[in-house]
């Protein structure tokens, strides 16, 4: 009778924490689309005022790594940003100076929203219009205005169903060039490949 019990109350716990997670998973879902459709309604967060970004982040001080000896070691230099609506997380701590590696944890964290947020697109920006002249996209990858370029080129490819000729003729730009912009940012072109792959369609090399 007393394995029973016991048995049962397990049962009973097992099943509780099934519950739990699956309520927590479900409000963080939520919680993501709610802000989802926020982002939607206006400009990509990867092209936000850093002020305006940096309110929606926890930003800790982390024990740099790299180049920079003994003091590197003892001094927090490091620093991580973590954007609480979606969870992503940018570090930077190969620099000797803390504000050197906050903007670059900043700047890694705008690719990442440029990699994993769709926003719906109306029209192409004036930051497309004044990066894109000739058929050409001027942009380095180390440039400021690149994560909100490669949001834009990565959320047209999305709404035309990932067809790269189909999406550069519409907003602007050839083909070749967005390619090139997307290769400067290897995980982006990975993840046009592998979406193209999902609805069909060939890898582009």
């Amino acid at each position: 009778m007393l394995c029973v019990s016991v048995s049962l109350c397990l049962c009973v716990s097992v099943s509780l924490c099934l519950l739990l997670s699956v309520i927590l998973k479900t409000l963080l879902h939520l919680r993501h689309n709610a802000w989802m459709q926020h982002a939607a309604a206006d400009e990509h967060p990867a092209g936000w005022a850093e002020a305006r970004l940096l309110r929606e982040c926890v930003v800790e001080r982390t024990r740099g790594s790299g180049p920079g000896g003994q003091r590197r070691n003892k001094v927090a230099t490091g620093v991580r940003v973590r954007h609480e609506p979606t969870g992503l997380v940018a570090e930077a701590g190969e620099r000797r100076e803390p504000e050197a590696n906050r903007r670059m944890a900043v700047f890694r964290l705008r690719v990442l929203l440029a990699l994993e947020v769709r926003v719906k697109r109306v029209g192409p920006t004036a930051l497309w219009r004044s990066r894109c002249s000739g058929g050409k996209v001027s942009i380095s990858s180390g440039h400021a205005d690149f994560p909100a370029v490669l949001a834009e080129i990565l959320d047209v490819l999305a709404m035309k169903g990932w067809q790269l000729r189909e999406a550069s003729e519409d907003w602007g730009g050839t083909a070749s060039q967005w390619v090139k912009v997307l290769k400067a940012e290897p995980r982006a072109f990975e993840r046009l490949n592998a979406e193209r792959a999902v609805v069909g369609l060939g890898r582009l090399r």
